[in-house]
């Protein structure tokens, strides 16, 4: 079995030093789905959400969580982004949620996009729910990763 890197000597969790390491160009790409019912998905799409641009105010909250990863997920390194890209997509009962991260730096940028993507869709729920309170969030997934050691790797 590999050595896992983020447990010391005694098994407790620790940083990764990743300071010996070189920058290499690095992109995630995460998505994540907000269930619906009709009614709802309606009032989003056609913009009649009391608080809101729904959309926008995701976009941005995806971008900002990105920003936050390493306040967030306690072992993560913060990274220089080079950028963070949010889109949401209509479907049927639902909106998909899709985050691009990008860095140059030593080390791995799947969690700014997973987190971006978390981030949207919390919002999403948070400008719906007095709507309805049902509304879902699920599918939050890694889709691909290019960049590092390990290289490239993409979901089946």
């Amino acid at each position: 079995m590999a050595k896992l890197t983020h447990i010391n000597e005694k098994g407790e969790a620790r940083m990764v030093d990743v300071g010996h390491k070189s920058p290499t160009r690095r992109t995630a790409v995460a998505e994540g789905r907000v269930r619906l019912p009709p009614a709802v998905l309606s009032a989003v799409v056609d913009g009649e959400v009391p608080k809101g641009d729904v959309f926008a105010v995701a976009r941005i909250a995806g971008i900002q969580g990105a920003k936050r990863t390493a306040d967030l997920v306690p072992l993560c390194h913060p990274l220089p982004l080079d950028g963070v890209d949010v889109s949401i997509e209509v479907g049927e009962g639902e909106l998909r949620v899709v985050a691009t991260a990008k860095t140059t730096w030593t080390t791995g940028v799947e969690m700014e996009a997973l987190t971006a993507v978390s981030a949207a869709c919390l919002a999403i729920y948070d400008m719906v729910k007095a709507l309805d309170k049902g509304v879902c969030i699920d599918g939050i997934r890694l889709l691909s990763k290019t960049g590092g050691k390990s290289g490239d790797w993409r979901a089946s």
